[in-house]
């Protein structure tokens, strides 16, 4: 594994690391309409990732099945949205802004699950720039270095306002700045995490890359639908959160096809 790829499965967590830096300048707490603005947007960039570097490459990797050439994108979809359900039933876990928590009873601090929810999101897309870097290492023709590091871009981008949903909130409850920016950037520490199991898992079966690149968007595709759709549409103004949603979509796309 070379450094260029080490430092694109960094790149997601630096933007992480900067966001949840924002506890040392803002002294508010994020808004309701900013966090639906910025749900929307990582919602935006998660499903434009999905097609454009995940779904679109396993199809075409497949196309010696000819009109079965959808057939491992199918399964591995279906695959991550279960894997996706699993995690979501059996990890405790609170969404910002939540009441409620999700998943087991249990007696962890509200913070403590409010991360775990973060971590929870972030996993998917850890696979997601794991799987492309691990079909660039391949040498596969469907996957280039440039469209990797579009991916990682994006996912940098939207993990930006991220770490600050995690953070400031933390500080509001009574952290300090320092332990909320800790918790905060540690919430996506998952993700190069992630994507070096899944780099080394596709390195032992380069068959099963269409499979893992489908997986890796219906883990994505869970999360977007089951928390940012919502979170982006809950109260009054909701539109600000589809014209974000529709910024960040246009954005990967841009990005995607730009540098792939």
């Amino acid at each position: 594994m070379d450094g260029k790829t080490i430092m694109g499965l960094l790149i997601p967590l630096a933007g992480t690391t900067l966001g949840a830096g924002c506890v040392f300048f803002m002294k508010k707490s994020l808004s309701n309409m900013v966090q639906r603005a910025l749900a929307g947007f990582a919602a935006g960039v998660m499903v434009a990732a999905s097609i454009w570097s995940l779904i679109i490459p396993a199809m075409e990797q497949s196309e010696d099945m000819g009109k079965l050439s959808f057939l491992p994108a199918f399964i591995g979809f279906w695959l991550g949205i279960l894997f996706l359900l699993l995690l979501d039933s059996v990890i405790p876990h609170l969404h910002v802004n939540a009441e409620k928590s999700e998943g087991p009873h249990s007696r962890l601090k509200r913070t403590t699950m409010m991360v775990l929810a973060v971590t929870l999101h972030n996993i998917p897309e850890g696979m997601a720039v794991g799987v492309v870097y691990a079909g660039v290492i391949a040498g596969n023709a469907t996957i280039t270095s440039g469209g990797a590091l579009a991916l990682a871009l994006g996912i940098a981008i939207q993990n930006f306002p991220e770490g600050a949903i995690v953070s400031m909130p933390l500080c509001a409850e009574g952290k300090s700045k320092g332990k909320a920016f800790l918790l905060g950037a540690l919430s996506g520490a998952v993700e190069p995490v992630g994507a070096l199991l899944t780099v080394l898992a596709a390195g032992l079966i380069v068959p099963a890359m269409p499979y893992l690149l489908s997986f890796a968007a219906g883990a994505m595709m869970y999360v977007v639908v089951e928390e940012l759709i919502p979170e982006m549409s809950e109260g009054e103004h909701s539109n600000i959160g589809v014209i974000m949603f529709s910024i960040g979509f246009s954005l990967m796309m841009a990005l995607d096809v730009a540098l792939g």
